[in-house]
C-alpha cells in the first residue's frame, strides 16, 4: 500500500481521545482503528503482533543482519484531539501553486498564507487539505503512515540490512495518557523514536514540565436586594484571582524556551466556581515555581476571602531533555539519517509534551522526529506529501545506519 493512500485511508476513522470517561482507550473509535491495524500488521507478515485491551499494539519486523544490532522502536498514537471533531473527515490533495486555498466555498472557509504564512514554504508541492469542517489527523496518523510504509520498503529491498525494528501504536496522546499503559519492558527496544512532530526537519528532545491545577472558589448566595455583607460571588473571586497572574506569561504572549499560565477552563456560579489552568515551563525550577506561584495566590484569596480558595495541583510529565542527553548517540543518529533522505534537520525544543517524555522517564529514550502535519488540532489542519515522503525515509535511513555502526 503506497503511503499517502495508507493515510487517506486512516483519517476516515474516528478517533478523536476524551478526557472525560476514565477509560483507555477513551473512545471505542481507537480500538476499531487498532484491529484494523492489527489486521494490517497481519497482512505484512511481521512478528510479535500483540493488542491488548487498554488498545496498545505493537510488532516486530525481524531484522536482516548476520552480526548484533540494537533494536529500534517507531511509536505513533491513534487518537486526534479533542479540540475539533474527527468524524467524517473528508480530505483531498491540493496542487498548492500559492494563496489562498478554498476548503470549503459554502461557509466561506480558507486556508490563506495572510494568516499561516508557512504555507508559502510549500508552493509547488502537493498538500492534503480538510474540507474545513474537521480536522485531518495528520497527528497522529501521518506518523503511523509513515512508519508501516517505511516498514514496507525495508520488506521490499532485502540488500537494506536492519536489525529488530519493533513498532508501537497507542492510544489517548492527545489526553496525556497515550505512555500510561504502555509496555515498555514488552516493547523491547533499546530506544525509540515518536513520528509525532510537525514541520519538515524537526527533531526534539526538549519538551516542557506539565502540570494540571484546577482551584476552587467556595462562596455564599443570598437574595441579591438583601446581599450586603453576605453574600460570596465564587465567580468574581474566580476572575480576581485570574486577574492575580502574570498577563504576559499566557501562551498567546511566549515563544520557545518560555513558559506559561494557560487557563483552559471555567465555569461557576453564585456559590461554586473553579478555574482549571496548564502550567508549562521548560525549565524545572520555574516549573516549580509556577505551581508555587498558584499556591501563592490561593492563599493571598484566602487571607481576603477565609476557606475560599482551594487548589489541585497534579505534574503531568517533564522535561525527557535529562533523559536523552546521557544518550546523545540517538540524537546524532537522526540528524544524519535526516540528511541521508535530504531534510535539514531542526533541533528545537516541544512547545508542549510527547509520549516520548513519558516514555523516556519509564526507562525507553524517545526522543520525537517530524510527521510533517501543519496547523493540526483543528480545521486549518494540512499535511504536505513530501514532507510525508521525507519522513518514512529518514526512518529507513535510521535502521540502515543502526545496522552499519
Amino acid at each position: 500500500m503506497k503511503l499517502v493512500e495508507r493515510f487517506l485511508k486512516y483519517v476516515k476513522f474516528d478517533t478523536q481521545s476524551d478526557d472525560l470517561t476514565n477509560l483507555t482507550p477513551s473512545t471505542p473509535g481507537q480500538m476499531t482503528f487498532a484491529r484494523e491495524l492489527e489486521k494490517e500488521l497481519h497482512e505484512m507478515g511481521l512478528s510479535d503482533i500483540s493488542l491488548d485491551d487498554n488498545g496498545y499494539l505493537y510488532a516486530t519486523l525481524p531484522g536482516n543482519c548476520d552480526h548484533a544490532v540494537p533494536t529500534l522502536g517507531f511509536i505513533a498514537h491513534m487518537d486526534t484531539a479533542p479540540d475539533m471533531s474527527g468524524h467524517d473527515v473528508k480530505p483531498r490533495i491540493v496542487d498548492y501553486q500559492g494563496g489562498a486555498i478554498t476548503l470549503n466555498a459554502e461557509q466561506g472557509i480558507t486556508l490563506d498564507p495572510a494568516q499561516f504564512p508557512e504555507l508559502n514554504d510549500y508552493v509547488g508541492q502537493q498538500l492534503i487539505v480538510t474540507d474545513g469542517t474537521t480536522l485531518l489527523g495528520a497527528d497522529d496518523k501521518a506518523g503511523i503512515a509513515e512508519i508501516l510504509s517505511a516498514v514496507e520498503w525495508l520488506q521490499q529491498h532485502p540488500e537494506v540490512k536492519h536489525g529488530n525494528i519493533r513498532v508501537g501504536f497507542n492510544p489517548d496522546e492527545e489526553i496525556g495518557l497515550g505512555a500510561h499503559h504502555f509496555d515498555v519492558e514488552k516493547f523491547g527496544a533499546d530506544w525509540a523514536y515518536t513520528m509525532d512532530g510537525g514541520a519538515v526537519g524537526e527533531l526534539e528532545y526538549e519538551n516542557f514540565n506539565a502540570a494540571s491545577a484546577k482551584i476552587t472558589f467556595k462562596g455564599l448566595n443570598v437574595h441579591p436586594g438583601s446581599a450586603k455583607g453576605k453574600m460570596l460571588n465564587a465567580q468574581r473571586v474566580a476572575i480576581q484571582f485570574a486577574s492575580m497572574l502574570p498577563r504576559w506569561e499566557t501562551p498567546e504572549h511566549t515563544e520557545g524556551y518560555e513558559g506559561f499560565y494557560h487557563l483552559i477552563g471555567m465555569e461557576g456560579h453564585v456559590e461554586q466556581a473553579t478555574l482549571s489552568y496548564i502550567l508549562r515551563d521548560h525549565d524545572r525550577a520555574r516549573f516549580e515555581s509556577r505551581k508555587h506561584e498558584i499556591e501563592h495566590l490561593c492563599n493571598k484569596v484566602n487571607s481576603e476571602f477565609p476557606g475560599c480558595a482551594t487548589c489541585e495541583i497534579k505534574d503531568q510529565y517533564y522535561n525527557m531533555r535529562e533523559k536523552i542527553e546521557p544518550v546523545m548517540h540517538i540524537i546524532d543518529l537522526a540528524k544524519q539519517a535526516m540528511e541521508l533522505a535530504g531534510v535539514t534537520p531542526k533541533v528545537q525544543p516541544i512547545r508542549g509534551g510527547t509520549d516520548g517524555a513519558q516514555l523516556s522517564f519509564k526507562g525507553l529514550p524517545c526522543p520525537n522526529i517530524f510527521a510533517g502535519g501543519m496547523n493540526m488540532h483543528g480545521r486549518y489542519e494540512y499535511v504536505p506529501i513530501p514532507s510525508m515522503e521525507k519522513a518514512m525515509m529518514t526512518i529507513v535511513q535510521i535502521c540502515r545506519l543502526a545496522a552499519a555502526k
